[in-house]
C-alpha cells in the first residue's frame, strides 16, 4: 500500500467488481486496428498498462451500429468477438479490470473507408460546424434498431470475456444529441421534454440490462459541460446524471468535458498543457454529492499527487490517467511504490497520441516511443560487450540516447557545450503556457541518471575530446542553430530572431510582425509573449493557418487566446523583405505582394539548420557515428527523442547507420 497515495491505492466497487485501485485509463482512439478490430499492437499497448498497474482499462469506443462511421472500431457482429478475447485475456491476465465503450456518433459521423462522405443521422435535420455535415432526421425505426444495436454489442463484450461496459453519452455524440434541446428539435416521443429526450439513452441502457443482465457492470460516459456553442451545460446534465441515479440502473458516471461538434468544445475532447491539471474535479465533485451512483473523472490528471487529491476530497471514486499512462505505462506500479522521482510525468503536448492518431498513425508518446510500439520495442537486452560511448548534446536527442545506451550496459558519457541540460526545450518552456514542457527535460535527466550516465556540462565536443576518450562510439546530437535567410533590406531596418526575442536578448519595437516559415509553436509563442508584452503583433504566417504543423487542439486554443489579445493574423505569407518601417509580404498562392506599414522590428521565426561541425571533424574516425535529432534534420522533439531511442539501441549494432533511412 503506498503510503503517499493511500486513497488512489485502495479498492473500489463498481456494481458488483472489485477494482484493485482507482487509477483507470480511459477509452481513447488507438488507431491500432485492422479491419476495424484490435490487431496485436493493440493487444500489446493494453497490456502494457495493465501489466503496469493500472487498475481499469476501458478500451475505445466502438460503433455499435453500420450507421456510425465516426469510430474505426467495430462491434456490430460477431467477427469482432475473437480479436476482443485476445484483448481480455492480456489485459486481465495482470489483474486488471477490462471495460469497453459503447458508441454511436449520429450527426458528427463524417467519413468512410474510402473517403466518400456517409449519410450521416441525428436526431434531427442538422448542419454541424466542426465537419460541415448536414444530417438526416432519424426514422424512428432506425431509432429501435441502434438501440438494439446497444445491447447486442455489450452481448459480445461479455461473450469475449470483458468485465463491464460504457455507453458514449459524451462529447456530443448520439445520445448527448438526443440530451440537447437545442440539438433534438424532434416533436415525437424522443423530443421535447426532459424524458422524451432522455428516452434514447434509457432504451439504451435498458438494451444492454436486457441482453446481459448484471454479468457487465454497467455506466455511462458524459461530458458534463459541453464548452461550446449550444451544447449542454453544467445545469442541464446534472439534471439527467440525478434522472439515472434514481432510475438505479447503471453502476457508474463517468465524467469527462467538451465536444466533437466545435472548435472551443474540442478542445477539451484531449486538453492540451494550459489547461489546469485535474480542472474538471469541482463540477464532478458537484455531481458526486447528488448521487449515490460511483463517479468518475479524468481531465488532465497527469500526477497521482493530482488524483490523491481529487479522491481525498470527495469529488470522484475513481481516477481517470489516460496521458499519464500513454507517457509512462508504469505510472500506476511505481506510484504505488511511492517512486514518484522515476514517474515520466505527461506535459501534455498532445503531439504524439491525439496528434497521431488524427493523422491516422497509432499513438506514441514524444517522451516515451514506446507506446504504440511496445512488439518492437518494449523489451531490450543487454548490450554485450559493453562499449565507451560518448554523446554529444544534451537535448532529447542526447538524453534519451545516453540513457538507453547505459540501461543496456554501456559505459556512456554525455557532454553538453552549455551549462544546463535541455536544447531548445529551454526556449519551449520560456514562453506563456508552456512552461510545463520543460518536464521533458526533467523527465529525460532522471532517466539518464537511474542508468548511470556521466554529465558534463559547460564542454565543448571536439575531435581532440574524441580520440583523447578513446570511446568506441560516437552519438551526435548536436542539434540546430537559428536559420535567418538573407532577407532584402534587412541592412536598413530592425530586424531579430525568434530564439534572441525568447531569451529577451534584444530590444523590440512596439509594432512587430512575425514572420513564421514553420507555422509551428514557435511564431505563436513569440506573438504572444509579444502580444502580451504591450507590443502590436502581426503574425504572418507560411501556411493557411498558425500552428498549421501542430495538433489541431493546441493549435485552435492558442489561436482563440491570440485572437483575444489582439494579434493580426495574416495567412498565406511568404517573407520577401523588409525596410526601415515596412514588411513585405508575397502570397504564396496567387504570388501578389502584401505589404505591412508601421513596422518598428520584424522577428525572424525562420527555422533552424542542422550543427555538423563536429560531425564533418570526425570524418575517418575508426569508431561506431551515430547521428539523431536536429543535427541530421531539424524536426520536433518527438523526431528527437525516438531518433535517440534508436541510436541507444544501435549501439555496438554492426548493421546500424549513422544516416538512416
Amino acid at each position: 500500500m503506498s503510503t503517499l497515495f493511500p486513497t488512489l491505492f485502495s479498492p473500489v466497487r463498481l456494481g458488483g467488481l472489485e477494482i484493485r485501485n482507482r487509477v483507470f485509463s480511459t477509452g481513447h482512439m488507438t488507431s491500432m486496428l485492422t479491419d476495424g478490430l484490435p490487431n496485436a499492437d493493440f493487444v500489446a499497448y493494453h497490456e502494457a498498462r495493465a501489466a503496469g498497474g493500472a487498475g481499469l482499462i476501458i478500451t475505445e469506443s466502438a460503433a455499435v451500429h453500420a450507421t456510425s462511421s465516426a469510430y474505426n472500431m467495430q462491434v456490430f457482429d460477431d467477427r469482432c468477438v475473437p480479436a476482443l478475447e485476445r484483448v481480455a485475456a492480456a489485459v486481465r491476465a495482470h489483474g486488471c479490470r477490462l471495460f469497453g465503450q459503447l458508441g454511436h456518433g449520429g450527426r458528427e459521423s463524417h467519413s468512410t473507408k474510402d473517403g466518400a462522405a456517409p449519410v450521416s443521422y441525428g436526431p434531427s435535420q442538422d448542419h454541424t460546424e466542426r465537419f460541415h455535415v448536414a444530417s438526416r432526421a432519424l426514422p424512428t425505426a432506425l431509432v429501435a434498431d441502434i438501440v438494439r444495436g446497444y445491447g447486442e454489442a455489450a452481448a459480445r463484450y461479455l461473450a469475449a470475456g470483458y468485465d463491464g461496459v460504457e455507453i458514449m453519452a459524451s462529447h456530443a455524440l448520439l445520445p448527448a444529441q438526443f440530451l440537447n434541446p437545442r440539438v433534438n428539435r424532434r416533436t415525437d416521443a424522443y423530443g421535447g421534454s426532459l424524458a422524451n429526450r432522455m428516452r434514447f439513452l434509457r432504451e439504451a441502457i435498458a438494451s444492454v440490462r436486457d441482453r446481459v443482465g448484471r454479468d457487465l457492470v454497467l455506466g455511462v460516459r458524459i461530458s458534463m459541460d459541453e464548452m461550446n456553442h449550444e451544447g449542454l451545460v453544467p445545469e442541464e446534465t446534472l439534471e439527467v446524471c440525478q434522472a439515472l441515479d434514481a432510475d438505479g440502473a447503471i453502476d457508474f458516471i463517468d465524467v469527462i468535458a467538451g465536444s466533437m461538434t466545435g472548435l472551443a468544445g474540442a478542445v477539451h475532447v484531449v486538453p492540451p498543457m494550459n489547461v489546469d491539471p485535474g480542472y474538471l474535479a469541482p463540477v464532478a465533485g458537484r455531481l458526486r454529492a447528488l448521487v449515490e451512483t460511483p463517479v468518475l473523472v479524468a481531465g488532465r490528471i497527469n500526477q497521482p499527487h493530482v488524483a490523491e487529491a481529487i479522491l481525498r476530497a470527495g469529488q470522484a471514486d475513481m481516477c481517470g490517467m489516460t496521458r499519464a499512462q500513454i507517457c509512462d505505462p508504469e505510472m500506476a506500479s511505481k506510484a504505488a511504490a511511492d517512486q514518484v522521482d522515476d514517474i515520466r510525468a505527461c506535459i501534455g503536448c498532445n503531439q504524439a497520441c491525439i496528434g497521431h492518431m488524427q493523422a491516422g498513425y497509432p499513438i506514441s508518446c514524444i517522451q516515451h516511443p514506446e507506446t504504440g510500439r511496445e512488439r518492437r520495442y518494449g523489451r531490450r537486452g543487454r548490450a554485450e560487450p559493453s562499449r565507451r560511448v560518448l554523446v554529444v548534446g544534451g537535448g532529447p536527442a542526447g538524453m534519451k540516447a545516453a540513457a538507453v545506451a547505459a540501461e543496456r550496459g554501456h559505459r556512456v558519457t554525455l557532454v553538453e557545450r552549455e551549462r544546463e541540460l535541455g536544447g531548445q526545450v529551454r526556449l519551449a518552456r520560456a514562453l506563456p503556457g508552456r512552461a510545463e514542457f520543460g518536464g521533458l527535460v526533467t523527465n529525460l535527466a532522471r532517466e539518464m541518471s537511474r542508468a548511470g550516465v556521466t554529465v558534463r556540462l559547460g564542454v565543448e565536443a571536439t575531435r581532440a575530446l574524441v580520440d583523447a576518450e578513446r570511446v568506441e562510439a560516437v552519438v551526435l546530437a548536436t542539434g540546430a542553430r537559428v536559420r535567418v535567410p538573407a532577407i532584402e533590406g534587412a541592412e536598413s531596418a530592425h530586424v531579430v530572431d525568434a530564439w534572441q526575442v525568447i531569451e529577451d536578448r534584444v530590444n523590440v519595437g512596439a509594432r512587430v510582425v512575425v514572420a513564421d516559415w514553420r507555422c509551428d509553436w514557435v511564431g505563436m509563442g513569440v506573438a504572444e509573449k509579444l502580444a502580451r508584452a504591450g507590443c502590436h503583433v502581426r503574425l504572418a504566417v507560411n501556411g493557411y493557418v498558425p500552428g498549421q504543423t501542430i495538433q489541431q487542439y493546441v493549435r485552435d486554443r492558442w489561436v482563440g487566446d491570440l485572437h483575444r489579445l489582439g494579434v493580426e493574423i495574416i495567412p498565406y505569407a511568404r517573407l520577401h523583405g523588409v525596410d526601415e518601417d515596412t514588411v513585405y509580404l508575397q502570397h504564396t498562392a496567387s504570388g501578389e505582394p502584401m505589404l505591412c506599414e508601421g513596422v518598428d522590428t520584424l522577428v525572424a521565426a525562420t527555422g533552424t539548420a542542422p550543427c555538423t561541425t563536429l560531425e564533418t571533424a570526425l570524418e575517418g574516425f575508426d569508431g561506431q557515428l551515430l547521428l539523431a535529432g536536429d543535427c541530421l534534420s531539424p524536426r520536433t522533439c518527438e523526431e528527437a527523442v525516438l531518433e535517440g531511442l534508436r541510436a541507444g539501441l544501435a549501439v555496438g549494432d554492426p548493421r546500424a547507420q549513422a544516416y538512416p533511412v
